[in-house]
């Protein structure tokens, strides 16, 4: 894509990446892709804000050379010292060597540790100030954001954000860079949701904490190193940021989220008449087979929705290895205050309900009910699936 002009003396040079199977080399991303957004403000000083990964080196340095030459940088601002918007550093400091690198002082260490960079490179402090000409930055400190020396930058004269990880979100760009420009939001909403609760979700009170110190800062563009460029709407996606921050602080949504894995169709088919309970009842559903959707998409749901039953059989004396896993992940998130059922089969002896309640347990989980049957399940035992499911899902609405 050409370079975009954002606001006068503004642009987007990002670049997409359509052939990273796994961002952060775990998070699926081969359908969707992502962009790495950069920006570049042409002034009497020239900067650079953000950078990409280095396998899209010789993209990002042809959309700047689209606005002015990469060598006449005199700034290159990091708000974030993740490799996939730091990967092009070296390059960058060895085709623009007067440009000064800016940065917090937590990510002086990371430079030198990840580019062997400790030359040209100047710390600036929260709420400093840097005269460019007829634009002007201001730098606002925002830790754990998702990593401790995170900054956002903020373009005074124009009211544009540049906010790195913050309101950004996964899924490569189609033509347009803008909000107003894109056809279908809601999948750009639905890939902010999963990287947010990818990646972003354990840090909910540093959320919030960034998202109130910049309350009073008139912002008319976010724009983020990931996703779309919010400029018709940009309190949009700051309101999804604080609603899915909060769901950790006050509690998420009265949901269910159904997660099986099977390994012959007896804990299949009893899936399905758990499933008819909690549609009875009227409760929102999503159902996951963990034996073959990567955790990446079963998060957003286990952290929207207030509760989560687990259909698995035993497999050797535990729980099936595909759960474990998947129930790994969502512990390693820190995923707390939701209720908890579990049913399942086993052949020959029982061991995947005593490691669920021990994990429910550990994670402080409300288990109401953990319930095993021996292989198929008759019909008696389908009905008290169906009845599980409702009575299940109707605690969920208190009632």
């Amino acid at each position: 894509m050409p370079a975009v002009q954002v606001k006068p003396g503004i642009y987007w040079i990002g670049v997409n990446d359509r052939t990273t199977d796994l961002f952060e080399g775990m998070w699926p991303i081969t359908s969707e892709g992502v962009s790495y957004n950069a920006y570049v403000i042409d002034d009497e000083k020239k900067v650079l804000v953000d950078m990409a990964k280095d396998l899209k080196s010789d993209a990002l340095l042809d959309q700047i050379a689209e606005v002015f030459d990469p060598a006449e940088l005199d700034y290159i601002v990091v708000n974030h010292m993740e490799p996939d918007h730091t990967g092009v550093t070296r390059t960058m400091h060895r085709i623009a060597p007067k440009a000064t690198f800016l940065c917090t002082k937590r990510a002086v260490p990371m430079l030198a540790g990840y580019y062997h960079l400790t030359d040209q490179v100047q710390v600036v402090e929260d709420g400093e100030t840097l005269d460019l000409g007829a634009h002007q930055l201001q730098f606002h400190i925002t830790p754990m954001v998702h990593w401790p020396e995170t900054m956002v930058t903020y373009e005074t004269t124009q009211k544009v954000l540049f906010s790195c990880d913050a309101f950004g979100g996964y899924g490569a760009l189609q033509g347009g860079i803008f909000d107003d420009q894109c056809d279908d939001q809601a999948f750009y909403e639905r890939e902010s949701l999963r990287y947010y609760a990818n990646i972003v979700a354990l840090f909910p009170k540093p959320v919030i904490k960034a998202i109130e110190k910049l309350a009073g800062v008139p912002i008319d563009v976010i724009a983020p190193s990931h996703g779309l460029v919010w400029r018709k709407n940009p309190a949009r996606i700051i309101e999804l940021y604080q609603k899915w921050a909060n769901y950790a602080l006050e509690g998420p949504d009265v949901g269910v989220t159904l997660l099986y894995g099977t390994m012959y169709g007896n804990t299949e088919q009893m899936v399905e008449a758990v499933a008819a309970g909690v549609t009875r009842a009227g409760v929102p559903l999503d159902i996951f087979d963990v034996r073959h959707i990567h955790t990446s998409y079963i998060l957003p749901s286990v952290y929207t929705r207030s509760g989560v039953l687990v259909g698995a059989p035993t497999y050797e004396g535990e729980l099936f290895p595909s759960m474990a896993h998947a129930l790994d992940m969502i512990a390693r998130k820190r995923i707390a205050n939701r209720k908890l059922a579990y049913f399942g089969s086993y052949g020959w002896s029982g061991g995947a309900r005593r490691e669920i309640t021990e994990w429910a347990e550990k994670l402080k989980w409300d288990l109401a009910e953990a319930w095993e049957f021996q292989g198929g399940a008759s019909s008696a035992d389908l009905a008290r699936g169906e009845a599980l499911g409702y009575s299940f899902a109707q605690g969920l609405k208190g009632e």
